[in-house]
């Protein structure tokens, strides 16, 4: 049995839902932002809040003896640089990967077939049928082949496109070729309906640039269920303000995104407010990698989604 260690969980429901932990870990609740139930110099592993404010997340440096961090997000970008070589960082990685796909599957969908409009046209009462695009027989450009982009993969083949796959690097897989990021602009030309799901870090910040954009053909739409720094927004707001390019994007820069930002007056953007991962199925998939997290930490191993070590 290794040494006693103090976990703190952001909320009584999700350590409730949790239940009992091994012997040697003792929780206590702390949200970050107000005081925890415990000194915090007792808190050994930090489970972060779902969707919190950065400016309360570097409140973990108050706990100077946290050496594990586990999120309830998969990406995990500023928090290297935020927790440093104090601790270890686990993420949700595989607990969002399902929500993730249907939320880049239905804003292509929505998109494509005009749904946009068609609500505008039922808060007037209008009868106006219109020929949209369709997502059959595009082209459509994946950018992502991690678990959420694998997700993303199987929801498009149904749909019977022409699918483009781009990773960090070049190589084939059992699904076919996968093109690296670096020869996106090359098959921009061709791609219809371009999907980003890669993690944010200075290779992908701004991958979708204005040279980019300007490459991809007339009436193209970009899905972004990645980061918003992925994509230049300013880049983004001339094309789309245009009408040249279409956006349906579930993440922006910055974020939130402000009330008089240009792309709201656009009605060729359709703006989700970071909901990717937050559906029913979140909650219950969560508790169960806690679960299996916490028997590891008891243990003294790592546990899973382990993407930074001091």
């Amino acid at each position: 049995m290794t040494t006693q260690r103090t976990v703190s969980f952001p909320t009584q429901e999700l350590l409730d839902a949790v239940g009992e932990l091994p012997a040697n870990l003792k929780p206590v609740i702390w949200d970050l932002e107000s005081d925890p139930d415990s000194p915090l110099e007792d808190i050994d592993i930090a489970i972060f809040p779902y969707m919190a404010d950065p400016e309360f997340l570097k409140n973990v440096r108050k706990a100077e003896n946290v050496s594990i961090v586990q999120t309830q997000t998969t990406g995990y970008d500023g928090m290297v640089d935020m927790i440093g070589d104090r601790a270890t960082i686990n993420t949700a990685s595989g607990v969002h990967a399902a929500a993730t796909a249907e939320i880049a599957l239905g804003l292509a969908l929505a998109s494509l077939r005009g749904f946009p409009t068609s609500v505008r046209d039922q808060d007037q009462g209008r009868w106006n049928p219109l020929r949209w695009p369709g997502l059959a027989d595009r082209t459509v450009g994946l950018v992502g082949v991690g678990g959420i982009g694998e997700e993303i993969r199987k929801r498009l083949d149904p749909f019977e496109v022409n699918l483009l796959r781009f990773g960090s690097t070049a190589r084939t897989d059992e699904h076919g070729e996968v093109y690296s990021t670096g020869q996106l602009a090359d098959y921009a030309g061709q791609i219809e309906v371009l999907i980003l799901i890669v993690p944010l870090n200075d290779s992908t910040h701004h991958l979708v640039d204005a040279e980019l954009l300007a490459k991809l053909p007339d009436g193209a739409t970009i899905v972004n269920v990645a980061r918003g720094p992925v994509v230049d927004t300013d880049a983004l707001v001339a094309e789309v303000a245009s009408g040249r390019l279409n956006v349906a994007s579930d993440v922006f820069d910055p974020e939130p995104l402000p009330a008089d930002h240009p792309l709201w007056k656009c009605p060729n953007a359709l703006i989700t407010p970071h909901n990717g991962g937050n559906t029913e199925a979140f909650f219950p998939r969560m508790v169960k990698l806690l679960k299996r997290q916490l028997q590891a930490w008891s243990q003294g191993r790592d546990g899973e989604n382990l993407v930074h070590r001091p």
